[in-house]
């Protein structure tokens, strides 16, 4: 699946045109990638982010520069920290022929039968790295925990096969696992701790 994104080219030079783009509602961001130079272009802020909502991360972002169509993935971005703002995005041109690695999302299914029964569901990885053409990449790897009892937990290995994308994570990373609830400890009556009195004379 690939979505349009409409880029122009931007000069780097002075450092305030940044802040300027920035002011008109445009991201500075930079494309390489596959038979391409390293070309600094800006993006629509509302478009990127509207991408990034309804598309996800690892959709194939089709732009045109000096005329001609180039395939991107979103390779990284920047927020700003108290706004939430994207200051800067990397765009990767890719060969929609050949294979790359990217992050997906993982995303646990199902209720767990040991939580039925009071145990307590922890994840414990959230992200696989996958390896499909561009066009086959997921967002998210579903994982189904409802058939983990008590002590039970799931891995990467236990992941079944798709036809799509391999996961080329650890097999033995463990996603997520079913544990005995906490119980705390309730006093006996009558044998409530005493306080210490310092100083008193045996």
């Amino acid at each position: 699946m690939s979505v349009s994104l409409e880029v122009s080219k931007r000069e780097v030079r002075p450092r305030s045109i940044r802040n300027k783009l920035r002011h008109e509602g445009k991201v500075p961001a930079v494309l390489n990638g596959y038979k391409v130079e390293s070309t600094p272009i800006a993006v629509d802020a509302a478009d990127f982010a509207r991408v990034l909502r309804e598309e996800g991360l690892n959709t194939v972002i089709t732009m045109t520069i000096d005329g001609k169509k180039v395939n991107t993935l979103i390779q990284r971005y920047t927020s700003d920290t108290f706004t939430g703002h994207v200051t800067h995005i990397e765009f990767l041109s890719v060969n929609m022929k050949e294979e790359t690695e990217v992050e997906a999302e993982v995303a646990l299914v199902g209720e767990a039968a040991g939580v039925k029964a009071g145990g307590v569901l922890a994840q414990n990885l959230y992200t696989v790295t996958v390896s499909a053409t561009p066009d086959k990449l997921p967002e998210t790897v579903e994982v189904d925990v409802s058939a983990l009892e008590i002590g039970d937990s799931i891995t990467v290995a236990d992941i079944p096969a798709a036809k799509e994308y391999t996961i080329v994570t650890d097999p033995e990373e463990q996603i997520a696992s079913v544990t005995e609830p906490r119980v705390e400890e309730e006093e006996t009556p009558g044998e409530e701790a005493q306080p210490e009195v310092i100083g008193e004379e045996e």
